[in-house]
């Protein structure tokens, strides 16, 4: 994989791609790789043990201390990642290369692959503290692979000008303030020069970035207090919770559902067709995004008669190419997981894991051989994009006819759109924690018909 890394001396800070003067023959990309120690960063327990202490305590909490710990990245690192670069030289540059956002001291350190999270290593870390900190600029024109400019030692970049500390000398960057900041990490290419990562690019396409709302304003929310325990206090103090798709908090509300029939009354026999208005009042980026590979969001309705009894309404199909990825199907699918299984005759898993007939609202991820992949290393081109861009609304329709077994009454109608941040059967054949393939409810809503006798 091409990465691009900047390392070395003292940078000038700037909001775009950069390379200061003098920096021309910086080591970059896989010349990077153990260009530093360990030692050269600061341990978060260090930031967080005295003064930084509440932010210690809300990183502690969110997905940077996870980056290389989280269940689901050791599984896919080690059992699918490492083996398939170590059989393929076309994706060998993940061993190392997936470390330069998920543990980026190991990277830098040359800790590739870094210690089993078990044991208890550096690589731990994660995304810490002195990571983001020692961060000046990027490299290049788009933000993307870990391409930030790293210059660790006493010198710490914040948003205040004028700060002091006993510690370290502090700078105001204007750059870690901004969103290309965080499209460091959160825009990826794939070997094949294909976008699997692209959180930062829908954002800056959107009307969010227009507004001039950025990442932090949702990711890293301002709220009175002191950054330092001994520091002056704020009014306008940024959290350091980076709460997002691992949230069920975050994640709930995301879209919007109202569901409505053509007619209120109906006999049995009769067709209804009930509309749903789907609208995404919240992402500033798509819905869902980053990792679009491995999550899943669906919609799933359901008819009650007043006897109880309960109907499934499979989506209508609209007839867009691609459409068939989006529509729930008994059906395999991953089957370039056996690259790193070693079994060069696997079948593969389910697609979808949910309700056949469902919406699915994805971007399928394709590998060289044309078949569904949730290998982003292995993404060769990618499917039809079914997602939610912000403030987008999409519109679902059912057409529904009224069983002859239908109980005179009221017959509800619900729908209910799902998340999962990984797909089930996947998680199933890996094993993977359970609360990975945790379903949680983005939103519901119900309308109801009388059903005549």
């Amino acid at each position: 994989m091409k990465y691009i890394f900047i390392l070395g001396g003292l940078c000038l800070l700037l909001a775009s791609g950069f390379m200061a003067t003098g920096q021309s023959d910086v080591k970059v990309g896989d010349e990077a790789l153990g260009t530093r120690k360990y030692d050269d960063f600061q341990k978060p327990e260090f930031c967080g043990t005295s003064c930084h202490v509440d932010f210690y305590r809300q990183w502690k909490q969110a997905m940077m201390s996870q980056a290389y710990t989280h269940h689901w990245d050791e599984i896919e690192y080690f059992k699918l990642a490492v083996p398939h670069a170590e059989k393929d030289p076309k994706v060998a540059g993940v061993k190392a290369g997936c470390n330069g956002c998920h543990t980026p001291v190991a990277f830098l350190a040359g800790d590739v692959p870094p210690p089993l999270p078990e044991k208890n290593s550096r690589a731990n870390e994660s995304v810490s503290c002195d990571v983001c900190h020692t961060v000046v600029g990027f490299k290049g024109d788009v933000p993307h692979n870990f391409n930030w400019i790293s210059n660790p030692g006493k010198t710490k970049y914040g948003p205040r000008e004028g700060a002091e500390s006993p510690e370290h000398e502090l700078v105001k960057s204007d750059f870690l303030a901004s969103a290309d900041f965080c499209g460091t990490c959160h825009n990826e290419k794939s070997p094949y020069d294909v976008w699997v990562k692209s959180t930062h690019l829908e954002w800056k396409a959107g009307p969010y970035s227009r507004e001039g709302v950025k990442c932090h304003d949702c990711h890293m929310t301002y709220a009175p207090g002191r950054s330092a325990s001994m520091g002056n206090e704020y009014p306008d103090l940024r959290q350091h919770l980076f709460h997002g798709a691992h949230d069920p908090g975050k994640v709930a509300g995301t879209v919007e559902l109202r569901i409505h029939p053509d007619i209120v009354e109906a006999e049995p026999g009769e067709v209804v067709k009930f509309t749903l208005v789907l609208f995404n009042q919240k992402t500033g980026h798509k819905f869902p995004t980053g990792s679009v590979e491995d999550r899943i969001v669906w919609l799933h309705v359901e008819a009650k008669d007043a006897a109880g009894k309960v109907y499934h309404l499979p989506v209508d199909k609209k007839g867009f190419t691609g459409e068939e990825y989006t529509i729930a199907a008994d059906t395999l699918a991953y089957q370039d997981m056996g690259i790193a299984l070693n079994d060069a005759n696997f079948k593969g898993v389910g697609r979808d894991g949910v309700p056949v007939g469902d919406r699915i609202f994805r971007m399928p991820y394709f590998d060289p051989q044309g078949r569904m992949t949730i290998q982003q290393w292995n993404t060769k081109s990618l499917g039809v994009d079914y997602r939610f861009g912000p403030k987008e609304s999409k519109i679902e329709t059912f057409t529904f006819a009224i069983p002859d077994t239908a109980a005179p009454g009221s017959l509800t109608v619900t729908a209910v759109l799902n998340y999962q941040k990984l797909v089930k059967p996947v998680a199933d054949f890996l094993k993977v924690p359970p609360d990975e393939a945790e379903v949680v409810v983005v939103n519901r809503h119900s309308t109801a018909i009388t059903v005549l006798d």
